[in-house]
């Protein structure tokens, strides 16, 4: 394991565009090159890591704050749940409530706990621009913008990077996600990139569609540990994984 480990952060500006998938995708392709993964669920209110994963978790997100709070932490892996030999998952609350008694303040100490006990942190964050995912941006190495070919998506998508910018984000990348949302063929990639005025990154064209991807969820299936993609387009979501962890240090314009 590496000393510090690299913290990207999973995010998008409109729901159904594959956010999480596409996480646990990479978390997959992670822990197939023998990384040390944990994923941080921060979309609160949704538990949607735990449930893709059929997960029962013992201890979460919440747990882990109040001990903090209240001098009971000793150990961050005491709050984490071990999907498999390599991918560790903290869970959101699954009482709404609990979420909203999380104090944002502590959000910083856990995110330096997962990068000095792992080798990648991967953080799902909520689509809705909220106070806990800016200060998530701003502990994170790497935000992963996922969009779609959706109008409004692209509008949202566009107002982010121009914040990003604003506050002097070094590394922001954007995943073009044509897997979802299949009769959305507004735009070609050219007027994607002329409209965001900024490059995409990534490419995940319509042969990333599963059609049968309810079974897997229903199963705690990760799809590129089960080899549901064919050797093209598990290839390219290994070369993202792999340049996620690469540095980045300017802005990406068309």
């Amino acid at each position: 394991m590496t000393s510090v480990g690299k913290v990207i952060t999973i995010t998008s500006r409109k729901g159904g565009v594959g956010k999480t998938t596409t996480l646990l995708n990479l978390a997959g392709c992670y822990s197939n090159l023998d990384k040390k993964v944990i994923i941080l669920d921060f979309d609160l209110y949704t538990n949607s890591i735990s449930a893709s994963l059929n997960l029962e978790p013992q201890k979460n997100i919440f747990n882990l704050v109040d001990d903090i709070s209240n001098n009971r932490f000793k150990e961050f892996t005491n709050y984490t749940t071990t999907y498999n030999d390599n991918i560790s998952v903290l869970a959101s609350p699954k009482d709404p409530r609990q979420a909203s008694l999380i104090n944002l303040k502590y959000i910083e100490q856990i995110i330096n706990y997962a990068k000095y006990n792992f080798d990648v942190v991967l953080i799902d964050t909520s689509h809705v621009l909220m106070d806990l995912n800016i200060i998530i941006y701003d502990y994170s190495d790497t935000i992963l913008n996922i969009t779609s070919n959706d109008p409004i998506d692209l509008i949202n998508t566009k107002s982010f990077i121009n914040i990003c910018k604003d506050v002097n984000f070094k590394d922001l990348r954007i995943l073009l996600n044509e897997g979802v949302n299949l009769e959305e063929k507004y735009f070609s990639l050219y007027d994607i990139r002329s409209f965001l005025d900024y490059n995409i990154s990534y490419r995940l064209n319509e042969s990333y569609f599963v059609k049968t991807i309810d079974k897997y969820v229903l199963a705690g299936k990760i799809l590129t540990l089960v080899k549901v993609y064919q050797d093209k387009e598990y290839s390219t979501l290994e070369k993202i994984a792999l340049d996620l962890l690469k540095e980045r240090g300017s802005y990406e314009k068309k």
